[in-house]
C-alpha cells in the first residue's frame, strides 16, 4: 500500500504564496505519477496539478503562471509551489500518487494509487 501524508495548508491573504508537500510511503516499489486536487466548498473535485516519474508537469487552466509542481524521487515527495493566491483557489487540496510493487521474482506487479486526507487551504481577500 501507499500512504500519503500531507502538509502546508493554512490561511492566507490574496496576493501571498503557501507551499504544499506531500511524501509517500509504505510497500511499494515504484511511484509514478503524483498530483493536487481541490475542491472547494459546494463543487466537485477538479485536478490542479500533476507532474509524471520523469518530472513532467500538467496545470489546470486556474492556475497556469501562478502555481507550481516539482518533485522529489529520493523522498517519493511532491510540492505544490502556490504563489499570487486567490480567494478562488480556496478548498482542500488532495495529494494522490501511482505506483506498483513487485510479487514475484518473475517481474509481475500490482498497481497502486492513494489518495491523501486532504489539507485545507483558505484564502481571504
Amino acid at each position: 500500500q501507499i500512504q500519503l501524508a500531507e502538509s502546508g495548508g493554512g490561511l492566507v491573504q490574496a496576493g501571498k504564496s503557501l507551499r504544499l508537500s506531500c511524501a509517500a510511503s509504505g510497500r511499494f516499489d515504484s511511484i509514478n505519477a503524483m498530483g493536487w486536487h481541490r475542491q472547494a466548498p459546494g463543487k466537485e473535485r477538479e485536478l490542479v496539478a500533476v507532474i509524471s516519474r520523469d518530472g513532467i508537469p500538467n496545470y489546470a487552466d486556474s492556475v497556469k503562471g501562478r502555481f507550481t509542481i516539482s518533485r522529489d524521487g529520493a523522498k517519493n515527495t511532491v510540492y505544490l509551489q502556490m504563489n499570487k493566491l486567490k480567494p478562488e483557489d480556496t478548498g482542500v487540496y488532495y495529494c494522490n500518487a501511482e505506483g506498483k510493487r513487485i510479487v514475484n521474482v518473475e517481474g509481475a506487479y500490482r498497481t497502486l494509487e492513494a489518495w491523501g486526507q486532504g489539507t485545507l487551504v483558505t484564502v481571504s481577500s
